[in-house]
């Protein structure tokens, strides 16, 4: 039986985890031409994870990346489920927690960076914090 190539050893394919950090590069590059400030990528925690953290101005931003080749099941927008908006939402308050005081006052933001097929769409103010 012959085995099936996986992951980088498609002849000019990307795997899932490289076309993700691709296009999370990708969006950090094009948040800091729209005037954001960098401040970290690819922060875990147990349960979630953040993809880009970003500061607009005084605002902290919590940037979710997400790509989808088409739109055939609602594109990348559409897959920021309720349930991934609170891992974002834990991760991003166990983010706070350990930054001490340096950002304990600060405005926060969830953005959503949706890459369907070649076409990008930045959400701002995606979904809000449940209170």
């Amino acid at each position: 039986m012959e085995s099936v190539p996986s992951g980088e050893n498609r002849s000019g394919q990307l795997s899932r985890q490289q076309r993700g950090q691709q296009c999370e590069q990708q969006a950090r590059r094009w948040l800091e031409q729209a005037g954001l400030r960098f401040i970290a990528a690819n922060v875990r925690f147990r349960g979630g994870e953040l993809d880009l953290i970003m500061r607009d101005e005084d605002t902290l931003v919590f940037v979710e990346v997400r790509y989808r080749r088409n739109d055939y099941f609602g594109g990348a927008a559409a897959s920021v489920t309720r349930s991934k908006q609170r891992k974002l939402q834990h991760a991003a308050a166990c983010w706070l927690a350990d930054s001490g005081a340096r950002f304990k006052n600060a405005p926060c933001r969830f953005d959503v960076v949706a890459v369907t097929g070649s076409q990008t769409q930045w959400l701002r103010n995606a979904f809000y914090a449940d209170e």
